[in-house]
């Protein structure tokens, strides 16, 4: 593995640097990825225009919709990190992995008319793909969509039903990105559709999740006879999952991103074991600690070498099948573990919330190991990630080889 930076690579890390002080909307206070609260939406959907603008995002579109293809390949990576070191927020919303989709298997109209409005912010967009019994399982999805004729205009819609569940921003979206089965007798994996849905289409009923954060990142969302316009298929009908697999494919700037919250979150928790008192002398003066904040320090260590072979693996066009796998297991397991060591340390105090002014650091350490569940979840259950690794990474069988059991008399 050789991930040198260039010094292209780190003048454009500066300049980012720099951008992001001047024109970002001040400290996110919680971890992970998380919705705002409302009142923040404009200011966000003004710092995410700016990023567009300043061409710091959207690098990898093409020229003529804004883009810098030729840009460094770990450009869009440099921009993730750097946000994530200031500790501010990202773009909230889908946007990123819609306009995969849009890129890759849309139309030139659905192009020009959505993704110059992702670039101004004037859209937010969210992602429709989980379902109560269908998240690890996604193909396992049962939201319909029935085709039919417009009785008012002559064209052809797609009357959808069914839930969406864990969407985040889904309180905040505009638009939506909507996987649904348009044909029930295929094969689980195929007969699914992508769409673009309009958010304030009649029959969206958007009701926001309380989670045990005491926050509401997440939405589930209720489709009745919700009426898409056929123009609005992203892709050919029936052909939903193969741009789903694409676009998602795309999604890969925020792995560096991780591994440099890990870091600061390592920083916090040493600055915690300073003022923290174990046996009334500093949590760091225990060996007990220190071995325990070392091992951690290991795997952060670890965890940025899996993200460096990732990109350098990119670069060289030799990806393999379970490097996104085993990178999406080991930091989501670890940010759990610094967020479960760190509120350890504090004894009883780990159990104020951030509305109790004696609360360490704000409440943060309770919030974020109640958070990092999420992240074992998100994106796949790291059990089914793991199955994942076995048949894609290890190529063994879905099935065991051996005989089955010969009953006895």
């Amino acid at each position: 593995m050789r991930l040198e930076p260039t010094p292209e690579l780190e003048a454009f890390r500066r300049k980012v640097r720099a951008f992001v002080a001047e024109h970002s909307p001040g400290v996110k206070a919680h971890s992970g990825v998380r919705a705002p609260e409302p009142a923040l939406m404009p200011a966000i959907r003004e710092w995410t225009a700016k990023l567009y603008e300043a061409g710091l995002l959207g690098i990898d579109w093409p020229a003529q919709y804004g883009g810098r293809p030729d840009a460094h390949p770990l450009e869009p990576s440099v921009v993730a990190e750097e946000i994530a070191r200031a500790r501010t927020w990202p773009p909230v919303g889908a946007a990123s992995l819609a306009s995969g989709a849009l890129l890759d298997f849309g139309t030139d109209e659905q192009r020009a008319r959505f993704l110059p409005r992702i670039r101004s912010c004037a859209d937010v967009w969210c992602q429709l793909f989980s379902e109560p019994e269908a998240g690890s399982d996604l193909a396992s999805l049962r939201t319909r969509a029935r085709r039919e004729g417009d009785d008012d205009s002559d064209e052809e819609v797609f009357v959808v039903d069914g839930q969406k569940v864990w969407t985040t921003n889904g309180r905040h979206a505009d638009m939506g990105y909507l996987l649904a089965r348009t044909d029930p007798d295929a094969p689980k994996h195929k007969g699914i559709t992508a769409f673009v849905l309009d958010m304030r289409s009649p029959g969206i009923d958007v009701r926001p999740l309380r989670e045990i954060t005491g926050t509401t990142d997440f939405s589930e969302v209720f489709l009745d006879k919700v009426r898409i316009p056929a123009a609005n298929v992203i892709g050919r009908v029936n052909d939903g999952w193969r741009v789903a697999m694409s676009s998602l494919g795309r999604e890969r700037s925020g792995v560096g991103a991780r591994g440099v919250e890990l870091f600061a979150a390592l920083e916090d928790l040493l600055r915690l074991a300073e003022v923290t008192p174990v046996d009334r002398r500093p949590a760091l003066d225990d060996s007990a600690t220190r071995q325990a904040i070392g091992e951690l320090a290991a795997r952060v260590q670890v965890n940025a070498a899996m993200t460096g072979l990732a990109q350098s693996r990119m670069l060289h066009g030799t990806e393999q099948p379970a490097d996104a796998l085993l990178g999406k297991i080991f930091f989501s397991e670890l940010n759990h573990d610094l967020a479960s060591f760190g509120l350890r340390l504090q004894g009883t105090d780990g159990l104020l919330t951030e509305d109790d002014p004696m609360a360490v650091a704000d409440g943060w350490w309770q919030d974020a190991h109640l958070y990092s569940r999420a992240y074992t979840i998100a994106g796949g259950a790291n059990e089914v990630l793991r199955t994942q690794v076995a048949e894609r990474g290890l190529g063994m069988p879905r099935e065991p080889r051996w005989p089955s059991p010969t009953p006895k008399d």
